[in-house]
């Protein structure tokens, strides 16, 4: 059963509104559903770099609350790195899984997004009797699970996951900078914003770029990589392509 906000049933009891953070899962395990595991991804809106999944099981009662612990997106990158180390010191298990942007190609964005949270979760070295997960659902789980909306901001598994994945890959994508200084990897950290878009315009795209995006394809187009295509050829297949 996906959620849809805070006031919702988990098996035999009720999240309250008013419950913070940590609220499912200790309603989880007051239902003897416990270890309790959240996955979440960073980099799924990025047209270069990896997809990385993180899940994480956090210790029960005060121990499993973390102070400053938050979605990633609403933390500076120095907060990130100090829940980061308080997320890895204090859980009961956690992992994240990288996928290269040539099987995000390959497979498409959402197969990779499922399948990457379930491989982060089966490498837990802690197996889950429960899982949340933010946004949608992951099928095929051995165990129960929850697909909870805004998850990463409601559920404090889901949000340290969250922290996990993101960590993991701008520390990536800033080691990819020192191979390709030309984008600004270690700013953007892969995501289309206008240096991005010039520096694509300019330089063409890289080996770590998403070529299943339009704009990287576009980037191909006019970059000249394909010389027989006339400019109003070219602009047909943009087009097509958006």
């Amino acid at each position: 059963m996906a959620l849809h906000g805070f006031d919702e049933r988990v098996p035999g009891t009720t999240v309250r509104r008013d419950a913070g953070l940590y609220g499912y899962e200790r309603a989880l395990a007051r239902r003897g559903l416990w270890p309790v595991a959240g996955t979440d991804e960073a980099g799924r809106g990025a047209c270069a770099g990896p997809l990385v999944v993180g899940a994480v099981i956090l210790p029960p009662g005060k121990s499993g609350e973390i102070p400053g612990l938050a979605d990633s997106k609403l933390l500076t990158p120095l907060a990130r790195e100090r829940i980061y180390a308080k997320v890895v010191k204090r859980a009961v298990a956690w992992t994240a899984v990288v996928i290269p942007p040539q099987e995000v190609d390959r497979r498409g964005l959402h197969v990779c997004n499922v399948m990457g949270m379930r491989r982060a979760l089966a490498r837990l070295a802690v197996k889950p009797a429960y899982v949340l997960t933010d946004g949608f659902p992951v099928p095929g789980l051995d165990v129960p699970g929850l697909a909870v909306w805004k998850g990463d901001r409601v559920a404090g598994c889901i949000a340290a996951a969250s922290v996990i994945a993101k960590v993991t890959r701008d520390r990536i994508m800033t080691a990819l900078h020192e191979d390709f200084p030309s984008y600004g990897f270690d700013e953007h950290k892969g995501y289309v914003t206008p240096e991005h878009q010039s520096a694509l315009r300019a330089h063409g795209p890289c080996p770590e770029h998403r070529f299943s995006y339009v704009n990287v394809r576009g980037a191909v187009i006019r970059d000249r990589l394909v010389d027989d295509v006339d400019p109003e050829t070219a602009e047909e297949m943009l087009g097509a392509s958006a």
